[in-house]
């Protein structure tokens, strides 16, 4: 089994969130039509860009040394990392194809923003910086509420 340093670990959220940017950038895109939906996208793309960053300055404090514990955390990330979300097609997001309406595009979103929600969790626990991850994932949480308030608006 491969393992992971704590620098790679990082270096996946780094990634998710560069993910994230395209994803709602182009969801942006498409549903352009839709200002409400537009805006929301917009706003998501923003604030992974600014995830993307932060992870990265983590990463430049945090190195490569390994935390207490890791050999039980390199378990969960494995996991993670093996899971549908990480893998897809050459570990990026799929093909946007099979977005073809607005419900189709939140519940996406919301998958995503769940399932990266619960990465950084992981990740939590194996850094010494909690409080910028605590933050990181408040906003998770932030937006996987104005996701399910859009939906619901989209059932009425």
């Amino acid at each position: 089994m491969e393992k992971f340093s704590i620098g790679e670990v990082i270096e996946m959220a780094v990634q998710t969130e560069k993910l994230g940017y395209q994803f709602y950038t182009s969801m942006a895109d498409k549903f352009k039509k839709d200002e409400e939906l537009k805006k929301l996208f917009e706003t998501l793309a923003l604030k992974e860009q600014r995830h993307e960053k932060t992870f990265s300055e983590l990463k430049d404090k945090v190195g490569d040394s390994e935390p207490e514990g890791w050999e039980e955390a390199q378990s969960y990330f494995r996991a993670m990392v093996e899971s549908e979300f990480f893998l897809g097609s050459g570990k990026s997001l799929p093909s946007m194809e099979h977005i073809q309406s607005v419900r189709d595009a939140v519940n996406f979103a919301l998958g995503f923003e769940k399932e990266t929600m619960l990465y950084f969790v992981g990740l939590r626990g194996a850094v010494k910086d909690k409080d910028t991850v605590d933050k990181i994932i408040k906003e998770e949480i932030e937006h996987i509420v104005w996701l399910v308030n859009f939906r619901r608006r989209l059932k009425n």
